[in-house]
């Protein structure tokens, strides 16, 4: 155990000790690290071996301190098995609309230090190659301590092969991709990881399958939801991930034709999805509706907690090499001589070959600081949510209101972008999504208003969209709202998403525009840029994305 290594992986664990062990040589030290590594740093755990231990009542710090002089005094030479628990790996700054009392106490799934190496994670010596082995060496402790990276030195300068901006699903994943390429590979987010709309939507995912010719929505529905089931079931994150079914219900005549036009034509096309009657849909739902004309289901879709999930792709984005820094506030960015590209942020400067814009609903203004028009638009989505309930939603629920609506008319003008649900004030149509998270909570959303970057929730929306989730699971009108919360959607003008290199530049990619979905679509938009950049030949669903249609010179 390399004693540098120990004080960039835990100052904490420096401050409590670094005027114990420097006296003991070489060989104290690395019996004291191997002693140190095999604690872990969840506090619970922590607890229990200190009462059992007899060691004093003392804050945290303090307690391991005793515990490093107490082993040093034993002579302590064995070195235990590392302990897999690494729940507490994440620290939060202030507690998410989305954040249950687990979370909030530090159980976010992350699986030990000893997972499985997974196939094209990458070996290669790299500036992060330091960080990793601490990662392997101190086993739970740096497991379980991990948290990005809050630089503070004014007026450093760092260099990396790839830098991405954003820290939501679409820009971790990208990381996370990337890194297994064995790319060198910095990440900059402004706040705390999934702060932003990654970490405050319905966490819904996946869709109709792949079908017989996948097209980009295949890719990135079916796609994201494989990625998923990898880190989960594979890689050991508990995301709090299912695949639970969708249905969507059918209120009126014209949408029951709508939509079983809409399920023929996706099975004729290889798709799975079914048109099922209200009495079929309760024997898989049984708080569903019996009014309703019939239902579409989806078993292709799923769930997962969007918290746990984002910081699971970030925190396997670090093991896999990547360096993941939050806190960097970009101020600045500009092109050097030779073409790379200098972001400044308020703890200094960052030099990157490539450069990547995974800013969601802020990549307007992020692309602006290089002179370009990135025509996304941020828009409002809000959500409510119920106090924990007995297990009493089993699927992804849904209203095919909207989807009939935007058929006819998707409201989208030269400044306003498709399938929004107001235009101005006026409202043009309502939209509906919920779900019962594991902590019980019955949650729900669905408005989608152009508002610039007001994030407040708004009442009177609230209760339409309560309302309406009434009418297709009518057992909700009795649950009181205990919160609301909103966040902002990235929406290009053209509905479309924005996704690979953008040729007025050298060197740069987007990842953006995934509008209301770039929770259950960023995985597999990242994957895709990542390959992209890793090949040099840009994945041919990628056709439909590309930047060169909408993005120019800022006026």
């Amino acid at each position: 155990c390399d004693w540098v290594m120990l004080r960039l992986a835990t100052p904490l664990l420096t401050m409590s000790i670094c005027g114990t062990l420097p006296n003991l040589g070489v060989s104290g030290r690395q019996k004291q690290c191997a002693k140190i590594a095999d604690l872990g740093l969840d506090q619970p755990k922590i607890t229990g071996r200190i009462e059992k231990a007899g060691i004093p009542a003392l804050p945290v710090g303090q307690q391991l301190f005793y515990l490093v002089a107490k082993a040093h005094q034993q002579n302590v030479t064995e070195q235990s098995n590392c302990d897999n628990d690494a729940s507490g790996a994440w620290r939060h700054q202030a507690p998410s609309p989305v954040l249950d009392s687990q979370e909030r106490k530090g159980d976010t799934g992350m699986p030990g230090h000893n997972v499985k190496k997974q196939p094209g994670f990458s070996t290669k010596s790299s500036m992060h190659v330091g960080r990793r082995n601490i990662m392997a060496g101190l086993g739970a402790l740096a497991a379980a301590s991990w948290l990005p990276s809050r630089l503070s030195a004014q007026g450093t300068v760092r260099e990396a092969d790839i830098l991405i901006i954003g820290g939501g699903m679409a820009g971790c994943s990208t990381a996370f991709h990337l890194a297994q390429h064995g790319q060198d590979v910095v990440l900059l987010e402004r706040g705390e990881i999934a702060s932003q709309a990654s970490g405050q939507n319905a966490g819904g995912l996946g869709g109709a399958g792949w079908g017989n010719v996948p097209n980009l929505l295949s890719y990135l529905t079916a796609g994201s939801l494989d990625i998923f089931k990898h880190l989960q079931i594979d890689m050991g994150y508990n995301m709090e991930f299912r695949q639970c079914g969708g249905l969507t219900g059918i209120h009126t005549e014209a949408q029951f034709e709508y939509v079983e036009d809409q399920v023929r034509s996706l099975a004729a096309n290889g798709y799975d999805a079914e048109l099922l009657s209200p009495r079929e849909a309760r024997a898989i739902e049984p708080g569903i509706n019996p009014k309703l004309l019939g239902l579409s289901y989806f078993h292709g879709r799923g769930q997962a907690d969007p918290i746990k999930s984002t910081r699971a792709f970030a925190h396997a984005a670090e093991r896999a090499g990547a360096s993941i820094n939050t806190g960097q506030n970009v101020t600045a960015m500009s092109i050097r001589g030779d073409g790379s590209y200098s972001v400044r942020t308020d703890s200094g400067e960052f030099r990157c070959r490539t450069l990547v814009l995974a800013a969601g609903s802020w990549s307007g203004p992020v692309g602006r600081m290089i002179g370009l028009d990135i025509p996304i638009k941020p828009i409002r989505g809000q959500m409510w949510a119920t106090a924990p309930q007995p297990p009493r939603v089993f699927h992804m629920l849904g209203s095919a209101e909207s989807s009939l609506a935007w058929s006819k008319d998707n409201g989208a003008d030269e400044d306003t972008p498709p399938n929004v649900t107001h235009r101005g004030t006026q409202r043009l149509t309502r939209h509906l999504y919920g779900r019962q998270r594991k902590n019980g909570e019955i949650i729900f959303g669905g408005d989608r208003e152009d508002l610039g970057y007001n994030m407040t929730p708004d009442s009177a929306g609230i209760e339409v969209n309560r309302g309406h989730a009434a009418e297709v699971i009518p057992f909700v009108a009795r649950l009181p709202i205990v919160r609301t919360w909103a966040g902002l959607m990235p929406f290009s003008l053209d509905g479309l998403p924005i996704i690979g290199r953008i040729p007025l530049r050298d060197n740069l990619f987007i990842v953006s525009g995934l509008a209301s979905s770039g929770f259950g679509r960023g995985p597999m938009a990242g994957k895709l840029a990542a390959d992209y950049m890793h090949t040099g030949h840009m994945p041919h669903v990628l056709a439909e994305s590309n930047p060169a249609r909408c993005v120019t010179e800022a006026v």
